[in-house]
């Protein structure tokens, strides 16, 4: 059975400054901003996480790290996430024990990979005036390494990012909103 057959709707944010690869496998930094509309026309509200963040806790669950949305592959432990007035910060770490985490660790540090998305299910959303989707609570149930992320404004910079990764990194955004719009007719 497939996520989407339970539900579960996705969101991504690129990793950036927000988020950094440290001592080869730790992991920290934003995975989802309040306030911001992704390319997909939503808006997550700040507090939407908090009710899963307790949930999960109170019945000793935790988010699982997975490689690009794959339930077969976890790649590592968030061992912590919590809301801010910014978003939804993590810290984990990518387990090198694992084959697909020996190689996120190694697309991360050439500046292949620089994307977080969240696996969620929608508890309450509304439109708001502009047609924008307020996420204003979700159960939250993973966050994912990917490719390509829907929400550019948290973007990755591991340690010695040249400028020339970064035209690479947009230049893979427009590929990518091409591919979804030809996708779409």
């Amino acid at each position: 059975m497939a996520a989407s057959d339970y539900g579960l709707e996705t969101k991504f944010a690129r990793l950036g400054e927000e988020i950094a690869l440290t001592d080869g496998s730790v992991i920290e930094g934003y995975a989802s901003l309040f306030g911001i509309t992704d390319k997909g026309g939503d808006v997550v509200v700040a507090g939407a996480y908090g009710r899963s963040l307790k949930k999960l806790s109170a019945e000793g669950r935790a988010v699982k790290m997975l490689w690009q949305h794959d339930p077969a592959q976890p790649i590592g432990v968030w061992e912590a996430i919590s809301e801010d007035a910014k978003g939804l910060k993590v810290r984990g770490r990518i387990l090198s024990e694992v084959e697909k985490g020996r190689e996120a660790m190694a697309l991360i540090a050439a500046g292949a990979i620089d994307g977080l998305s969240i696996g969620y299910r929608t508890v309450t959303a509304e439109k708001d005036a502009n047609g924008h989707r307020l996420l204003r609570e979700v159960e939250l149930w993973e966050v994912s390494l990917v490719t390509f992320p829907m929400l550019p404004e948290a973007r990755v910079g591991a340690k010695g990012d040249r400028p020339e990764a970064q035209a690479l990194r947009e230049l893979a955004a427009v590929f990518e909103d091409a591919r979804r719009m030809l996708a779409c007719r």
